[in-house]
């Protein structure tokens, strides 16, 4: 057993759930820090503050929804989180999952779904499969990235318009086109104006200054606008009706066995998206700052995050990829940082709620327009549109499921597509060599050693064959392995199989060495196995390949030593 394999094994549940709270505090805590914290939480705040309310407005929540999911989700994901920098709050990948949950069971459907999720990714991190979440292949999560970002674009196309509906939005994309393009005669050109601006004013002042947090002040202005001329354009206030100023109080979303059951394949959906976004946050703070976060300790606090929104009627949370990026950039040193993103977040609930009712809808819209366009990573598309069939073909199946089906399908299939393009690509990279040279060419020897080299010659033995196999030995290599090695001649008395090049069996590949082994015992050839690993000998040993049948070497060299005829083998 490796060293690194005994660390891992000694390493107690205390430590793998410590949350990185307490470890800054142990190493040491200072007012220094403590400012630094301080400042990054105001500015990601900031940032937060409108980025929660259209979220959650596009998600088919209220506004103050999104605020307390920041909140409340923040706050226990900073407290009890594995990273050091991760800032919670609702994310914009949820936005369809979230909107088609409360269509099809309500708000209530939707805080049991939050629930049962917090409550199923506490789970995964128990069962410390945080590990394997972030196995997902790329082109799956480039694919349902951007499909999530057309999805959120087509959802504010109604506000960016200023449409006027004569019956319900519909979800699915297919049955949405229709009706916006029947009612586009009811456009309004202010609503478009203010989208239009909204969008020019954050780009451009994203170039001039890029310290400055567009978002918020375009909202600002927006709302001032808005107030000051009373112009005749949905807002907040007018669509929600005035945002409360203050927290709820906590309580269970109403349930039963039926409605459990109902919401099960939402809260499903909730949680295999939530770690992927949560954990693929954490992986981006871990490359910005060289820290490491702990996977399983963060989906345990995402977990109560969950839990937590839910009890305070707030939505989905998650870590937030931009906020945490922000939180890093804004010089944070620890996740005290996060905890001051939410008590600022509730500061501005208390003291702004009022001044929101003024924001037009319109404006959120151009905001979330830029989210979306953020969200598609047309670097990494391209990239993967040139790079092979296979990851193009993952690529659009995920992103065309995304955005005509769902996300779950999508995830789903593009990682069993993804899987089996690696199984096909490794299966490709093992091969079986015949008749090769023993070993590499000859190279000088320390002093007073003897030289250790076999020439080619010994390929004139003709009782003997010798085949050289590389590469993983599993279930997707073995049939074009087994078919080389099965062609075992009666000429032959000896046959050695050279595994030094082996990192990996599994059943089916002992399987075939079973079976061949069984066949040469039935033709008298005796067949050897060297160089294998002591992993790879394990496992032959356990499926019971060993002697009589099989003869193990630890080398080739010893191997040709023990069972060819020394005038073949050059000293």
């Amino acid at each position: 057993m490796s060293r690194s394999k005994k660390a891992v094994e000694k390493i107690s549940f205390s430590e793998l759930f410590q949350p990185k709270l307490i470890t800054v505090l142990r190493e040491g805590y200072h007012f220094v820090d403590f400012r630094a914290d301080v400042v990054a939480g105001l500015t990601v705040a900031i940032v937060a503050l409108p980025l929660s309310i259209a979220i959650a407005i596009a998600s088919g929540a209220s506004p103050v929804q999104g605020l307390y999911t920041s909140i409340v989700g923040g706050f226990f994901i900073a407290l009890l989180g594995g990273s050091r920098f991760q800032i919670g709050g609702p994310a914009g990948a949820f936005i369809i999952v979230v909107s088609t949950t409360v269509a099809e069971h309500g708000m209530d459907g939707l805080l049991l779904a939050t629930l049962m999720s917090g409550v199923m990714l506490m789970a995964l991190g128990y069962l410390r499969l945080g590990t394997y979440i972030k196995f997902i292949p790329y082109p799956v999560t480039v694919g349902f990235t951007a499909g999530i970002a057309v999805i959120i674009f087509s959802s504010q196309l109604i506000n960016m318009l200023g449409l006027e509906l004569n019956e319900k939005e519909p979800g699915p994309i297919l049955e949405k086109l229709p009706i916006i393009w029947n009612n586009i005669g009811t456009y309004s050109l202010l609503s478009i104006t203010f989208c239009v601006a909204t969008i020019i004013f954050i780009t451009s002042l994203k170039k001039l200054r890029p310290n400055w947090p567009g978002m918020v002040l375009s909202i600002i202005i927006g709302g001032a606008v808005t107030a000051f001329f009373n112009l005749d354009i949905v807002t907040i206030g007018s669509k929600f009706g005035t945002m409360p100023s203050t927290l709820p109080s906590p309580r269970l979303p109403e349930f039963n066995f039926d409605k459990v059951q109902a919401v099960f394949p939402n809260a499903m959906t909730f949680t295999l998206l939530g770690a992927i976004e949560s954990l693929l946050s954490a992986v981006v703070a871990d490359g910005m700052t060289g820290r490491r976060h702990r996977s399983n300790c963060e989906l345990v606090a995402q977990g109560v995050a969950n839990i937590a929104s839910a009890l305070f009627t707030g939505i989905c949370v998650t870590g937030a990829v931009a906020r945490t990026a922000t939180n890093i950039r804004a010089g944070a040193r620890s996740p005290i940082s996060g905890i001051f993103h939410s008590v600022f977040l509730l500061l501005f609930l208390v003291i702004l709620a009022p001044l929101a009712n003024f924001i037009p809808l319109a404006c959120l819209a151009g905001i979330l327009a830029i989210i979306s366009w953020n969200m598609i990573d047309k670097r990494s598309i391209l990239l993967l549109l040139k790079a092979s069939a296979g990851d193009a073909f993952v690529l659009l199946v995920s992103l065309s499921l995304t955005i005509f089906r769902n996300v779950t399908e999508a995830i789903i299939i593009g990682f069993a597509l993804g899987a089996l393009l690696f199984i096909h690509r490794m299966s490709k990279a093992a091969s079986v060599t015949a008749d090769r040279r023993l070993v590499a060419e000859d190279i000088a020897d320390a002093k007073n050693q003897p030289n250790s080299h076999y020439e080619g010659n010994i390929q004139k033995d003709s009782n003997t064959v010798i085949y050289h196999i590389s590469g993983a030995f599993f279930f997707g290599a073995a049939a074009s392995i087994g078919s080389v090695l099965d062609r075992i001649g009666e000429n032959y008395r000896t046959m050695i199989l050279d595994f030094v090049q082996v990192p990996f069996l599994d059943a089916t590949g002992a399987n075939t060495i079973e079976s061949l082994a069984e066949k040469a015992k039935k033709q008298g050839i005796t067949l050897v196995i060297c160089g294998a690993s002591e992993q790879v000998l394990k496992d032959f040993l356990s499926h019971g390949i060993k002697p009589p049948s099989v003869h193990f070497e630890k080398s080739l060299e010893k191997a040709v030593k023990k069972y060819i005829k020394p005038e073949y083998v050059a000293a």
